[in-house]
């Protein structure tokens, strides 16, 4: 995904500008979009710590919960998914492959009578989109013992009361089919109006899971929500610290000779545990063995299966096992000093106003990928309406 958008003036921070781009998706790695970004724990090995070599996948395990980056299905038996995710990437995946096991999910909610019968195109399209979510996404509740997060259109990524209805909307359709709600989690992009939506909908006892975090006063401002699940990208910040400059909160990190990603999630680990929210913490964009040694104590993290594989490769002696520190702990948090201005209660002006550039063009990289994937699906659909036999 290109991040080479132009940083606009914080003032536009919070405005329907980003919803505009392109992605370029790449059908290879479509199946392997199946199981993306789920949450499943990677459970150690039934041999006991003390009974002579193990792995280092059954090490770490013992610190985080780690999770598969992309599983396919060839994978369950070495990486066994206890959750997954349903996203419009997913869907598109599912439309490209005819014999896979969701394509009767698509082509049920494609011949359901409820949206069948709207005549707005428009509105019938979006009928077809949360019935298609919403079937794939039962089926996965069939599949995995955890829980099923479900992408919410990030075409309302600035509209609170949008999200909301969404969700309900979603968790409706998900009622009809019997899954429950504790089963399920809703991701929202982590502007200003989807921090607010998370807020309300935690209210209400609905779990949420708040994505493209990129920054401190994302964090924080989520953690003050009471999102379920705050999601930070250690790989893509470091990236854009590689080819930019003039982010305050990178270049502070840079200067304390620590990377910037793995900074941003330590510093939200402690500051989500020395406060006592109930936010659980997930490091996704993990890129190889030693991201992952250094994040060690993380509620979840998310590594690539090249990595998984080197973990479950590596034997880890007896008298070495001991070597993995845990680098988080709620006892590190309680000692991690932060100034009076992070500890103000985040509201829309002042994230706006310390979101450096980093965050506010990853943020809306993220978004304009969410974006078009979702229109391709509608569009897609739009083309193969109505299927075979309706």
């Amino acid at each position: 995904m290109s991040l080479s958008l132009q940083s606009p003036p914080f003032s536009a921070l919070f405005s329907s500008s980003f919803l505009q781009g392109r992605l370029s998706f790449s059908a290879a790695n479509l199946e392997r979009l199946k199981f993306q970004r789920s949450f499943p724990r990677i459970r150690a090995s039934s041999s006991s710590l003390d009974s002579g070599p193990i792995t280092e996948l059954d090490t770490v395990s013992s610190f985080s919960e780690i999770v598969p980056d992309t599983v396919i299905f060839d994978d369950f038996e070495r990486f066994p998914p206890t959750a997954a995710t349903v996203s419009s990437a997913l869907l598109l995946g599912i439309c490209s492959l005819p014999d896979t096991i969701f394509r009767n999910a698509i082509e049920m909610a494609l011949a359901d009578s409820g949206c069948y019968g709207l005549e707005n195109s428009d509105l019938r399209l979006s009928c077809f989109f949360n019935k298609a979510m919403v079937n794939v996404g039962g089926d996965l509740a069939k599949l995995v013992p955890g829980r099923v997060s479900t992408e919410v259109d990030a075409r309302l990524a600035y509209d609170t009361h949008g999200i909301i209805r969404k969700v309900h909307d979603l968790l409706k359709l998900y009622d009809e089919i019997n899954v429950p709600p504790e089963r399920l989690l809703f991701k929202i992009p982590s502007t200003w109006q989807g921090i607010e939506a998370s807020r309300l909908l935690e209210s209400e006892g609905i779990q949420t899971h708040l994505t493209f975090v990129y920054s401190f006063p994302q964090a924080a401002a989520a953690a003050q929500a009471g999102a379920s699940v705050i999601q930070i990208f250690v790989g893509r910040i470091r990236d854009w610290a590689r080819n930019h400059s003039g982010d305050p909160e990178i270049e502070a990190a840079i200067k304390r000779g620590e990377d910037p990603g793995l900074a941003l999630v330590t510093k939200a680990y402690n500051y989500i545990h020395k406060n006592g929210y109930k936010s659980k913490l997930m490091a996704a964009a993990v890129r190889n063995k030693q991201d992952l040694f250094s994040l060690l104590g993380v509620d979840y993290i998310i590594a690539p299966l090249k990595v998984l594989q080197s973990l479950k490769e590596s034997v880890t002696a007896p008298d070495e096992k001991y070597s993995f520190v845990r680098r988080l702990s709620p006892q590190s948090a309680a000692t991690y000093s932060f100034s009076k201005e992070e500890l103000v209660k985040w509201d829309q002006l002042s994230v706006a106003s310390a979101m450096g550039p980093a965050a506010v063009e990853l943020l809306g990289a993220g978004l304009e990928g969410y974006v078009n994937q979702a229109k391709r699906v509608e569009e897609l659909f739009g083309k193969i309406w109505p299927p075979p036999n309706v």
